[in-house]
């Protein structure tokens, strides 16, 4: 048999490998799988209809994530989020979004982030939950293409996975509280100034607006980790084909 027969028949097993990768990651990133759970094969297979053999692999990529870690012989347990990682995170933003408008200012898609920046404030049906997951959308996809504006590839990776991490933490502290995060003005200020080519006027917004929402998302961690009782409601089980 052809090396390339044999990739066309491990084709298949690698999709539903990744499919099962992307359905566990999100509800871990919404917080659905809230942090601090445990869980075990068995119990993932009959919630989420996943094979073992692309369940396996998944969850190996999710270890390798940072995301879940593995408990010898009692299954595997979701990474508990901290105030530490609030901070920790937030710096990071700090660190490089202000420069990323900076370079940004005079080079971006204005209509772009005017629609993008529009997505951010419209109301989807559903609940809260679900509004916290479209807004965290379309909000990294604002911040992204200002970064992408930038034209630092590096940056733009640092950026994204930052992104990604900060889904969980607006996911518990705004999702568990029940309110949807408030970006003010701070975006249609932005776009203006990244339009007009000021830069100091960018970055300086940018700035503010990242330490505005490091509070905001301070402060509703702390409530739901406060709650001991918390617990985010669960979406119906979506489904993998099996493999």
């Amino acid at each position: 048999m052809t090396g390339s027969a044999i990739n066309l028949m491990a084709r298949p097993d690698a999709i539903r490998a990744d499919r099962a990768y992307d359905l566990l990651r999100q509800e871990i990133l919404s917080c659905r799988i809230l942090p601090g759970s445990h869980f075990t094969e068995p119990e993932l297979i009959e919630r989420f209809s996943v094979g073992k053999a692309s369940l396996r692999i998944a969850l190996q990529r999710l270890v390798q994530g940072g995301l879940i870690v593995s408990i010898p012989r009692q299954g595997y347990r979701v990474v508990p989020v901290t105030v530490k990682d609030v901070e920790e995170i937030f710096e990071l933003r700090l660190l490089i979004e202000p420069h990323a408008a900076r370079l940004a200012a005079g080079r971006v898609n204005r209509a772009q982030l005017e629609r993008l920046e529009q997505i951010c404030r419209g109301q989807m049906p559903g609940d809260v939950g679900n509004q916290i997951d479209f807004f965290l959308e379309a909000n990294k996809s604002f911040h992204m293409a200002i970064a992408v504006a930038s034209g630092n590839e590096r940056l733009q990776r640092t950026l994204s996975g930052l992104l990604d991490e900060m889904t969980r933490l607006v996911a518990l502290g705004f999702g568990i509280q029940r309110v949807r995060p408030n970006i003010d003005k701070d975006h249609t200020m932005l776009i203006q100034h990244l339009a007009e080519g000021d830069a100091v006027a960018a970055e300086a917004v940018t700035r503010r607006h990242i330490e505005t929402f490091r509070d905001m998302t301070m402060d509703k961690v702390l409530a739901s980790l406060k709650d001991a009782a918390a617990a985010l409601p669960l979406s119906p089980p979506a489904s993998v084909s099996k493999g």
